[in-house]
């Protein structure tokens, strides 16, 4: 089980202007966090709460389906292309660049023990693609389009680049080369995988992109690329349980929610670093800046401003101001305890300025580095949560990732809002529409033509 430890955040720590009295602040919102708990989970089998996600550990169905298709599929393809953007891909890229071996991509096909190579094509930058396109060989990739709504305008030029190019070189074989992620009923890629006989996997019902990792959106990369989803969903499971746990003293999500939301309206704290100290763990970050963001950030100007960090890496880029600069952020590490290698630093500049590092592993300085920088900060009064894992594997990695999807939740309904719509996204793919000549956007055109012209 991973653990938070919140002390760095106590006013005994960092002084009553900047801390909180955790013990004194958990007793007073203990009934509210208890009815939040207990509402989030009353609700989340409603159609129409955006609360499926919450469900998808127990989805053997699609852990069956997906492992059953992995194994199908094993050692046709030398290559996975995932066709996606924001919430298709974010959750993907974080789990695979966590528990794959490092440097993947670049491992002899011996060394990945016959298993793909696995791309994610996450932006629309022409470069970016078209150096992708003229390295892979098609011909020899799957290519899993994800989209739920199957007219996301990055997501689909992209799949009509890439069909184009695979129906050119397999003729009518190259179905057999597309597996797609779509809504279960509707939508364009619905009706073009039906047409042209697709394999596909369903994103479900009301669960938002943010929240999908767990659902066949990321399941299905997962699989492909030889990765434990039992043990994910294990973890899950096992996280779930304690996170329906009322009590706040024993929930580390609800812990973590009443932190970042007391340290926002009551102490000024309005933005949350997430700074994972393993670069296996970088695209957590991102992950988490979108789910942040996405969910808190609405319309009342209401939710802490996420920001992604890497440490040690940062701390020679973002530390400085974090120290001396605004007080206004609260500092989330993940640390991990175990690494699957240990790297010794040889004795072999002993009598110079940097001897006294000879003899010990990187695994020791980069936690050291972890835990003096937290120290710092609480030295200049800055708050701090660090969550451990004891190590990083599926298990563990499913668990925080959940953990901070149930926090997300419970963060919301402390602000009042909505943590499972997007109008502000909404309104710039409206406009995105209007732009590329989308039928039924022809008002929004004119109108963006009026304001473009007026700057």
């Amino acid at each position: 089980m991973i653990k938070l430890c919140c002390n760095y955040v106590d006013e005994a720590v960092i002084g009553c202007e900047n801390g909180l009295n955790i013990k004194q602040e958990f007793e007073n919102y203990k009934d509210r966090i208890a009815n939040i708990i207990s509402d989030l989970n009353k609700r989340k089998d409603k159609p129409g709460q955006w609360l499926q996600w919450m469900n998808l550990g127990y989805s053997e169905e699609t852990v069956w389906y997906v492992k059953e298709y992995a194994s199908m599929v094993q050692g046709r393809f030398e290559n996975i292309l995932v066709l996606g953007i924001g919430g298709s891909a974010l959750g993907g890229l974080a789990v695979t660049e966590a528990l794959l071996k490092p440097y993947w991509n670049l491992l002899t096909e011996e060394q990945r023990e016959g298993l793909p190579r696995i791309f994610f094509l996450d932006n629309i930058d022409p470069d970016t693609m078209t150096g992708l396109l003229n390295m892979l060989d098609l011909s020899k990739t799957l290519v899993n389009v994800i989209t739920k709504s199957g007219s996301t305008a990055e997501t689909m030029s992209q799949f009509m680049i890439v069909k184009n190019i695979l129906e050119q070189e397999l003729g009518s074989n190259y179905r057999y080369n597309i597996v797609a992620t779509t809504d279960k009923r509707t939508g364009v890629l619905r009706q073009i995988a039906e047409q042209e006989g697709y394999k596909t996997f369903v994103v479900p019902d009301d669960v938002g992109g943010r929240f999908s990792v767990f659902s066949a959106v990321g399941l299905l990369p997962f699989a492909l690329v030889g990765l434990d989803i039992d043990e994910m969903v294990n973890g899950i499971k096992d996280m779930d349980l304690a996170l329906k746990n009322t009590d706040i003293n024993e929930n580390i999500a609800a812990q973590n929610a009443l932190i970042h939301y007391l340290l926002d309206t009551q102490k000024g704290k309005n933005m949350s670093v997430m700074m994972p100290y393993s670069s296996r763990l970088k695209y957590v970050s991102d992950w988490f800046v979108q789910l942040w963001a996405e969910s808190l950030g609405k319309s009342d100007y209401v939710g802490p401003t996420p920001i992604k960090a890497l440490g040690a890496t940062d701390q020679h880029s973002q530390i400085q101001l974090y120290n001396e600069g605004p007080n206004n952020k609260v500092i989330n590490f993940i640390r991990v305890d175990e690494f699957d290698n240990t790297l010794e630093i040889p004795n072999i500049f002993e009598y110079t300025g940097i001897g006294y590092l000879g003899g010990k592993s990187v695994n020791r300085l980069l936690n050291a580095e972890a835990d003096s920088t937290r120290v710092a900060l609480t030295d200049n009064k800055r708050p701090v949560v660090t969550i451990t894992l004891d190590k990083i594997n599926g298990y563990n990695l499913a668990q925080l990732l959940y953990m901070l999807e149930v926090q997300t939740a419970i963060t919301g309904e402390l602000y009042g809002i909505d943590a499972f719509n997007q109008p502000g996204v909404e309104q710039a793919k409206n406009y995105t529409y209007a732009l590329m000549g989308r039928a039924g956007y022809e008002e929004s055109a004119q109108e963006l033509e009026r304001k473009m012209a007026a700057v």
